[in-house]
């Protein structure tokens, strides 16, 4: 079976994590994920302190096994901060931002950093930071990200940042994938799309239906999301959702110049969506383009078995030497 060595360092059996997913992430999720040997991830994007509490709490009753707690610095609430740091965490992680200071606090409490980045600029300043592990994240990924390919950015991040390893993100949904980022030098790969259509995963059967239905190309960037989040600030990444197409999305899509020079009447029609429970026709539910690789809804455990198992496979007909296996 393939092992990579971060194994060991993130006390997990597979290279295999699920990335944090918003506003769509659930304890039971996150814990299925890590008991079966990955690494699960529990977002707190967009969540009050107390909810934050709450799941937090959950994913420690479903599982004894380590996971990560996530955070936006888009949206990133010190006291959440706070109350993460205080529950002994194995892995923090951030996202969509020069991480500054956050990496000696939480290495204080004596756990393990993460980092996603998007370009290699950012790459080498999330290492300056004393980051432990860094994500590269290409844009064929789901919800916010730059627009650099993942075969492209993750070879580049893993050698300006050697000997720090580098965990692939964006397209990647099988075990093809992951033999591929392995071959491109990752230690392990995170997928959001593949979990959100698992059994566990906490949307609407409709829309992991969806996600099975989807091609690749019906994951697009909503390049008016900046005028509906708000623009990146001081230390954020510049960062364009990736999401499920609509007829919404299509629409805004094509006025963006005119979206760009007024954005009035986008506001106005999200304000108008939200007060009739259609927010999520503007900013719909966030997908990669790995969508196009998904055909089924499974256990999150049998993914990774099923994912790993191909790994395998596939690495083997590459005639890749057996000490590594």
């Amino acid at each position: 079976m393939l092992r990579t060595g971060l194994e060991e360092l993130l006390g997990i059996e597979h290279p295999i994590l699920l990335a944090p997913l918003g506003p769509w992430s659930t304890p039971e999720l996150t814990a299925a994920v890590s008991n079966a040997g990955g690494l699960g991830s529990q977002a707190t994007a967009g969540l009050s302190l107390e909810s934050i509490r709450e799941q937090l709490a959950r994913v420690q009753d479903l599982t004894p096994r380590p996971f990560v707690i996530n955070f936006s610095l888009r949206w990133m609430d010190e006291q959440a901060l706070e109350l993460a740091l205080g529950m002994n965490p194995a892995v923090i992680s951030f996202s969509h931002g020069d991480p500054g200071h956050l990496p000696e606090r939480a290495h204080d409490v004596g756990a393990l950093v993460m980092h996603m980045v998007n370009t290699v600029t950012q790459a080498r300043q999330a290492a300056e930071r004393g980051v432990d592990i860094i994500i590269a994240q290409g844009s064929e990924a789901a919800g916010f990200g730059g627009m650099v390919g993942t075969m492209t950015l993750l070879p580049q991040v893993v050698r300006a940042v050697q000997p720090i390893p580098v965990v692939a993100a964006g397209g990647i949904a099988d075990g093809i994938g992951v033999a591929a980022a392995w071959l491109l030098g990752a230690q392990a790969v995170s997928m959001g799309t593949r979990f959100l259509a698992s059994t566990e995963a906490g949307i609407d059967g409709q829309l992991k239906q969806a996600i099975v239905e989807a091609e690749a190309e019906d994951a697009v960037k909503a390049a008016y999301g900046d005028l509906l989040i708000g623009p990146a600030g001081i230390g954020q990444y510049p960062i364009t959702p990736r999401v499920l197409r609509s007829s919404l999305v299509d629409e805004w899509n094509r006025r963006w110049e005119e979206a760009k020079g007024d954005p009035s009447q986008l506001r106005a029609e999200a304000d108008e969506a939200v007060r009739q429970g259609r927010a999520d026709e503007l900013l719909p539910l966030a997908v990669g383009q790995s969508a196009g690789m998904i055909h089924e809804i499974l256990p999150a455990g049998e993914i990774i078995r099923g994912v790993m198992a191909e790994a395998d496979k596939t690495l083997r007909r590459a005639e890749v030497p057996e000490a590594i296996l």
